[in-house]
């Protein structure tokens, strides 16, 4: 009997490259990089890597869910060839590579690189002197490899510049095998970012691409991988418009190398551009541009109605994080009529769990989507699995699912949970089972805010405004944005005789927290309302808010 095989990301890609070696894999500008030329580039970081002496460190068959027992590589970077590159090498080497969002301030990043335990760090000079300014307060991290770019920051003491090591003469590499972590950082609920501990093959199968377009069941060995992409003709031509630090866009990546397509970058990678997104569309032929809700979705439509396009390529919009609305949704498919919506539910804890389509004529309900096999709702206490139409609960998967969050058995239990004999996954949704077995999202039980595909964290933003010092209380919810789809507000009640202004507020918590967090208004009441156990009444708050 021939053993199941377990896929691991880096032969993914190895055999992806070895199968059309001359197609191309990645565009952005002037850089036009096959398959081959990739690989070859990881090839080279991999041996550094190894070569430092970065790997696993224990079996995985010696650790518990959330444990790692391999070293871990930060990955500090702007889109770019870099990102793909660094993460792959970092699987061949055996280490495994995490997301740093780089709109973290110093506090954050010092948090996030202690709490990964963070060996070595791939980072644009642009980043540079933030991370000098932590080096001190690190002191696992002892390799840096800076990716130039056009901030004219000058290397850093003691790091290597990335295009020095492409080349790496090779070094003996270990076998890479599926058991090796995926290791993704999403914020927790009380604010604090988690590393989610996946096994490669897992998360490939549940997210990444393992499974053949329209099946359910999982490519059954390398050799098939290699003849789907040689079959592809190409591929698909994926306009990649989230940083690739979310997990969403790492997600869509390895779906367009399993295919052997093309991941095209926007020219500009600093800021949404819708103009520049259609510019680049028609230029490459793009087929599928992904967003996340009305705060992407909107801006495009509008360049798509005032411009001039030709968008005869693009067959399908992706949207995942948040809702397109149904006047938005509307709108696309007045102006593209053959255009595909694709709405798909998923998280870091997850992976892909539920999809709706939505065609000019045939638009889907919104919030109602068809379940994968394997998802399904779970009562309140989380003891067992409803059956349709029995109502409302959590949002659940059971079968590939992560092994827990680095360093944290507690939550590692409670977010992973055996319901008769079977293991799941429940972070959090909540959403209620149909009567035809579909299910409609409620959302995220724990209190966050979706604001232009990021989720903020009350409590985080809480934390940030009270550190100043005349602020006697404070809370923080959302209310409806146009352009951001939520907006952060702050209510606050501050101490007797002061008057801080707005400006002082912000700047005390920009010190803390990213930029994006920041409340965009802040409302003053003389005391905020919270239930007698000291608890936030966050329905009052997100009354104040949307009074405003």
């Amino acid at each position: 009997m021939n053993d199941v095989v377990e896929f691991n990301l880096s032969r993914v890609f190895a055999t992806v490259a070895a199968a059309v070696p001359d197609q191309e894999a990645l565009i952005w500008r002037d850089r036009r990089l096959t398959y081959g030329q990739m690989d070859a580039r990881i090839d080279g970081v991999a041996h550094h890597l190894a070569g430092l002496g970065l790997g696993r460190t224990t079996a995985r068959s010696g650790l518990a869910g959330h444990e790692i027992g391999q070293d871990t590589v930060g990955l500090y970077l702007r889109n770019g060839n870099e990102y793909p590159e660094a993460m792959i090498a970092a699987y061949r080497a055996r280490a495994a590579s995490f997301n740093i969002n780089y709109m973290y301030v110093e506090e954050e990043l010092v948090y996030l690189l202690n709490d990964a335990g963070a060996k070595a760090v791939f980072f644009h000079a642009e980043f540079a002197p933030r991370m000098a300014a932590i080096l001190d307060q690190v002191p696992t991290l002892t390799h840096l490899i800076q990716v130039a770019d056009d901030s004219g920051n000058e290397l850093l003491p003691g790091a290597v510049d990335y295009e020095t090591i492409v080349g790496t003469p090779p070094v003996p590499l270990p076998e890479a095998l599926g058991e090796d972590a995926f290791l993704l950082y999403t914020g927790g609920t009380t604010g604090m970012p988690k590393g989610v501990i996946w096994r490669q093959h897992d998360v490939y199968v549940a997210a990444m691409g393992g499974r053949p377009f329209g099946s359910p069941d999982p490519f059954t060995s390398y050799e098939e991988i290699a003849e789907a992409a040689r079959n592809a003709n190409g591929g698909i031509r994926l306009l990649m418009t989230a940083p690739f630090m979310h997990g969403a866009a790492q997600w869509s990546t390895f779906h367009m190398f399993t295919g052997g397509g093309k991941v095209v970058l926007p020219d500009n990678i600093r800021s949404m551009d819708a103009a520049d997104w259609l510019r680049t569309t028609e230029r490459e032929g793009v087929m599928s541009i992904p967003v996340v809700g009305d705060a992407m979705a909107r801006p495009l439509i509008d360049e798509i109605e005032r411009g001039d396009y030709d968008l005869s390529g693009l067959a399908a919009i992706n949207n995942g994080g948040a809702p397109i609305t149904p006047g938005v949704r509307h709108r696309i498919h007045e102006a593209l009529p053959n255009i595909l919506i694709l709405d798909a539910v998923g998280s870091s804890e997850t992976g892909i769990q539920m999809n709706h389509y939505s065609m000019a004529g045939a638009e889907a309900e919104t919030a109602v989507f068809n379940p994968e096999p394997d998802t399904g709702v779970v009562d309140d206490d989380r003891t067992r699995l409803l059956e349709p139409g029995e109502g409302g609960g959590w949002l659940a998967r059971r079968g590939l699912v992560p092994l827990g969050y680095l360093g944290d058995a507690a939550k590692t239990a409670a977010t992973f949970p055996v319901i008769d004999g079977v293991r799941y996954s429940v972070p959090g949704d909540r959403a209620e089972l149909l009567e035809d077995g579909r299910i409609r999202l409620l959302g995220r039980d724990a209190v966050t805010i979706n604001s232009g595909g990021e989720k903020i964290f009350a409590e985080e933003v809480e934390r940030a405004i009270a550190a100043h010092p005349d602020i006697a209380d404070v809370v923080v919810a959302g209310r409806p944005s146009e352009r951001w789809g939520s907006e952060v507000i702050a209510i606050v009640a501050v101490r007797a005789g002061a008057d801080p202004s707005d400006e002082e507020l912000l700047d005390e918590a920009a010190k803390h927290v990213a930029r994006y967090k920041l409340p965009k208004a802040i409302v003053r009441r003389t005391e905020i309302k919270r239930s007698p156990s000291g608890k936030a009444d966050y329905r009052w708050a997100k009354d104040q808010a949307q009074g405003t």
